[in-house]
């Protein structure tokens, strides 16, 4: 990988993309020093031209980019990383500085990640938790028993209402077992697709 940093000023457009949900999460801009930092830490830095100096993406919230995997453009003077997000991407505090109406089951997640690593009062994934694994396995049975009665009555919006309660309580429960959904996407690819071996430090070795 040989960036072309003799146009724009020394300067790579970047845009970053969520490896997970492909959401577009931001774009900055990288001088070759920024580039190398990037290759060599596995967490995104970009070059401030208003500041004038490098900056490391969560240096201030925490909430890094860590580094899955990096693409130039075809004239070489742009570059797609895509990105495991550590937190909200924007300033602002939302996952993306573009729409942040894009949703996925990798959103709800992540909502439900964060509802528990940042407990709030009144939150219901919160009291879950606190009630423990019984209370949490009691609620996916009961959403799985109302998912079977309406596929059974043939009530196609009840049907979409308690399937998508049913994932939410999956998603507390595995995430209260310490399972994500890529454990999940990587069993079924396993199963079910040609799973092929990945390293983060075979692509550094290929940059």
């Amino acid at each position: 990988m040989k960036p072309d940093f003799s146009k724009n000023n020394g300067m790579l457009s970047v845009i970053l993309q969520d490896t997970n949900t492909k959401q577009v999460l931001m774009n900055g801009f990288m001088n070759k020093e920024a580039f190398e930092k990037t290759k060599t830490d596995n967490v995104v830095w970009f070059y401030s031209r208003s500041k004038e100096r490098l900056w490391k993406k969560g240096e201030s919230s925490g909430n890094v980019q860590e580094v899955v995997s990096m693409q130039l453009d075809c004239d070489q003077d742009a570059l797609l990383i895509e990105v495991v997000p550590h937190g909200p991407t924007c300033h602002t505090g939302t996952q993306s500085c573009f729409n942040d109406d894009y949703f996925s089951l990798q959103t709800l997640e992540r909502t439900v990640q964060n509802k528990i690593q940042k407990p709030e009062e009144g939150s219901y994934t919160k009291y879950l938790i606190d009630k423990g694994t019984d209370k949490i396995l009691k609620k996916c049975g009961e959403e799985m028993t109302e998912v079977i009665i309406a596929a059974k009555n043939k009530d196609k919006q009840e049907l979409v209402d308690e399937t998508s309660d049913l994932l939410y309580h999956m998603l507390v429960m595995l995430n209260n077992e310490g399972v994500s959904l890529k454990d999940v996407e990587n069993k079924l690819e396993e199963r079910h697709g040609e799973k092929q071996e990945y390293s983060i430090r075979d692509d550094i070795e290929k940059w």
